[in-house]
């Protein structure tokens, strides 16, 4: 088993799991767990680069930098489509180090290109859509993890793995605004930029927003090439995997997952220009990074909570606390340009990403229990043998349905911020745009109800 490639694996088998398979499953979790985390880092990075460019020179207007914010989510979420069928075909260890590595890219342009204030917009967008590699790896991490653990586990095990992934984004707000006011890699990549606000000017680095990954990208690229593994059993063409297309429950939860994590990552990128446009005598970086951080720690709690409560309980109470969270930032917003109240709309778009958290960590874990469930339905009466061709076949269908429906969820990284931008230059406030995210969230409610969490529902989880 010290080899590269697994020959035999069988988490379900509970001597196997205590005699050597946790400490190898544990060993390729907390490996792709910070290799996840840089990529959502590099993803949502625009997030708060766009907040800083006109202050530093370049001519872009709001609408402009809406689209900088937005674009990584779109081609993030197009690029899960087919990450999430990479692990199968690649093996999860080779694909885990090329996907890190890919990084380096995006980090490293947009090092060189916002030294200069006459950058070019459509490098800038350029630059924005390479980011989205970062979006893509989730997919792929999720598929891969979700090979390593048994059924009971893979709620917290999914959990960890995108909950610490997840912290990535409130890293990047939290540690870019520190390291472009030093002047680290100023010896290799250039001097500061004149920052005026306010009519004060600072000097910052806005190069090391890229530049700061850069040596952790290499890092977790040559861990996952040299510590992690690859599954020889989870081996499957994208032809056996594109079955979930024809799975009614791919879709269903698609929807449910856009409802969570597309929340999740469309508030991250949204948000700090959402408050510079709202309140803006506050500061968006001082506090942006708090959302994040609330919705990725409590990914794990929603995991747990799901195991112990069922993953479809969790998830309805979840969503309604989502819709009323929304009714609550709409109170506290600016009406007309005046009123409104910061810290209330702070503190609600905390709950409301404590809640994306939860909820992203209870619909993983309804993914794998569906998926097993329907197959070994289907092999019922038919012997052992089909009963264990079940488990692997729901093995695959589950981990391609993790990728997949963390694509579909992953276009919320676009569309929440466009549509502030939208809402807000067709008719001068957000408003819109929420009201329109609160009917989303009835729809999720009623959809979790009907299919899994109601009585005599057609799929219990």
């Amino acid at each position: 088993m010290s080899s590269r490639v697994l020959t035999t694996w069988n988490p379900e088998d509970k001597e196997f799991w205590e005699r050597e398979g946790k400490k190898i499953a544990a060993r390729n979790l907390w490996i792709s767990i910070p290799a996840l985390f840089l990529a959502f880092a590099v993803w949502m990075v625009w997030s708060v680069v766009v907040v800083n460019l006109t202050a530093i020179g370049f001519k872009f207007d709001p609408n402009k930098l809406f689209w900088l914010a937005a674009l990584p989510g779109l081609t993030g979420a197009t690029l899960r489509i087919f990450y999430s069928f990479m692990v199968p075909i690649f093996g999860g260890r080779k694909w885990t180090a090329i996907s890190t590595a890919s990084l380096l890219i995006p980090a490293i342009g947009i090092g060189f290109a916002v030294r200069d204030p006459n950058t070019s917009y459509t490098t800038m967008l350029t630059l924005a859509l390479l980011c989205g590699f970062g979006g893509g790896n989730f997919a792929s991490s999720m598929a891969n993890i979700s090979f390593f653990y048994p059924k009971a586990q893979k709620g917290t095990a999914l959990g960890l793995n995108a909950g610490l992934g997840n912290l990535g984004v409130s890293a990047m707000q939290f540690l870019v605004p520190l390291v472009i006011t030093t002047g680290m890699f100023s010896a290799l990549c250039g001097d500061p930029q004149l920052c005026v606000v306010k009519g004060v000017t600072t000097s910052i680095w806005l190069q090391n927003a890229g530049f700061v990954w850069v040596p952790m990208i290499i890092v977790s690229t040559l861990a996952a090439w040299f510590g992690m593994n690859d599954i020889a059993s989870a081996k499957a063409s994208f032809k056996e995997q594109s079955i979930i297309f024809k799975r009614r429950h791919n879709w269903i939860m698609c929807w449910l997952y856009l409802g969570t994590f597309g929340s999740f990552i469309g508030y991250s990128a949204g948000l700090p220009l959402l408050i510079k446009s709202q309140f803006p005598t506050e500061n968006p970086t001082q506090y942006a990074f708090l959302g994040p951080l609330v919705g990725a720690l409590a990914r794990p709690l929603g995991g747990w909570m799901a195991d112990k409560l069922g993953g479809a309980r969790v998830t309805f109470w979840n969503f309604v606390v989502m819709g009323t969270s929304v009714f609550g930032v709409l109170f506290y917003l600016p009406h007309g340009g005046v009123g409104g109240n910061f810290w209330g709309f702070l503190a609600l778009f905390i709950i409301l990403f404590f809640t994306t958290g939860i909820g992203n960590g209870s619909t993983f874990r309804m993914i794998p229990v569906i998926f097993l469930t329907e197959r070994q339905h289907e092999a019922q009466g038919k012997g052992a043998e089909a009963q264990e061709q079940a488990v692997k076949d729901a093995g695959k269908e589950a981990a391609a349905v993790l990728g997949f429906t963390s694509a579909f969820a992953a276009y919320g990284a676009f569309f929440i911020p466009k549509g502030f931008g939208t809402s807000i230059s067709a008719t001068g406030g957000p408003q819109a745009a929420l009201y329109g995210f609160v009917f989303f969230y009835i729809t999720c409610i009623i959809m979790t109800w009907w299919y899994y969490s109601r009585k005599n529902a057609e799929m219990p989880c």
